[in-house]
């Protein structure tokens, strides 16, 4: 799911996320491309500022009650403008991890966690 992650930047796309911590553990995982936070202004004037210079954009807010609420709001306010952003990544991750991990700035240690596992019982 990281490769898609990057692929998907690599080719343009805007990653959302709710803070710097999130930005942190996205780059430890190899995504270099460009990410976002949503915090720093009314999402009604983010969703238009990020409508202007891309129509690619990947929300990955934490799956947790806000989060879900920040990842409608502005899902809401990008299709206002005429830009349906891709929420299938954030699901799928959330299927995957959602027992273990709550937040995004957590998958990085999840997936050193992961590794290290993987590696034990091979």
């Amino acid at each position: 799911m990281v490769n898609e992650i990057i692929e998907h930047t690599q080719s343009g796309a805007v990653i959302i996320v709710e803070g710097k911590r999130d930005i942190i553990a996205l780059k430890k995982l190899g995504i270099t491309g460009r990410i976002e936070t949503s915090t720093h202004q009314p999402l009604l004037v983010f969703a238009e500022n990020l409508a202007k210079d891309t129509t690619q954009i990947i929300i990955l807010t934490d799956w947790d009650r806000r989060g879900d609420i920040l990842a409608d709001r502005i899902t809401t306010y990008l299709q206002n403008v005429g830009i349906t952003p891709d929420l299938d990544i954030r699901r799928r991750i959330s299927l995957l991890v959602k027992k273990e991990v709550k937040d995004v700035e957590s998958l990085y240690t999840y997936m050193v966690k992961l590794k290290k596992v993987t590696k034990q019982v091979v």
